[in-house]
């Protein structure tokens, strides 16, 4: 899988995303509704999800969350830069979806379509101790519940293709491809080969097939 930033940015990413929550939930008294809402919608989003340093690592969480603040609202906060020592829910939060986002590959808007950031604070009691990995098998389960259809199956029914005659058509083998379907088989580690020619039978560009872009707002 081709990541959207390198594995020693994800620290960054993590305690950024965490201190940025933080923040502007129990410092600035925003809703962690409201922010998000006003997060998802920013450049400063973009291109944390582009993987672009300057965000990443280039910037504090508070100054994060100021940014994303100027340009939804147009306003500047008056609170005090504040990084507490004693990690909150909100903090939690934000670490677990950069850590999330940055193993899954997926984009920010469609985790929390699937996934609620109130449904993750209110995973914190359960998880929040747990290994990373433990957080990532309930997200895991929560989109593949959301997500029924794969991008892949979508395409191929639209063009009114079986799954053996896609299997034919792009010399994919037809157990592959239902298991791609299926998500036995995450279709974001396929081999680059494999998605390009399924890709040429349905008419689409190889990244269409990925599955942070199976959600309507991706398109």
């Amino acid at each position: 899988m081709t990541y959207a930033y390198d594995e020693d940015y994800l620290p960054h990413a993590q305690k950024n995303l965490g201190h940025m929550v933080d923040f502007a939930v129990n410092t600035c008294k925003y809703t962690i509704n409201d922010f998000f809402d006003m997060f998802l919608a920013s450049n400063v989003c973009k291109q944390i999800e582009n993987g672009n340093p300057a965000y990443i690592a280039g910037k504090t969480g508070c100054e994060l969350a100021r940014e994303v603040i100027r340009e939804i609202k147009g306003e500047e906060l008056s609170e005090e830069d504040v990084m507490y020592l004693d990690k909150s829910p909100e903090y939690w939060t934000g670490y677990v979806l950069a850590f999330y986002a940055w193993l899954k590959n997926y984009k920010l808007r469609y985790i929390l379509n699937a996934v609620s950031v109130e449904k993750i604070v209110f995973m914190y009691d359960t998880l929040h101790e747990a290994d990373l990995s433990k957080f990532a098998d309930a997200m895991d389960k929560n989109i593949s519940l959301f997500y029924v259809q794969t991008a892949l199956a979508r395409y191929r029914e639209a063009l009114g293709l079986s799954q053996a005659e896609l299997a034919d058509r792009s010399g994919i083998g037809i157990r592959i491809i239902q298991s791609y379907e299926q998500r036995n088989r995450d279709i974001n580690k396929a081999k680059s080969e494999t998605v390009v020619r399924l890709a040429n039978v349905l008419n689409c560009s190889p990244a269409d097939l990925l599955d942070n872009l199976t959600a309507p707002s991706q398109t």
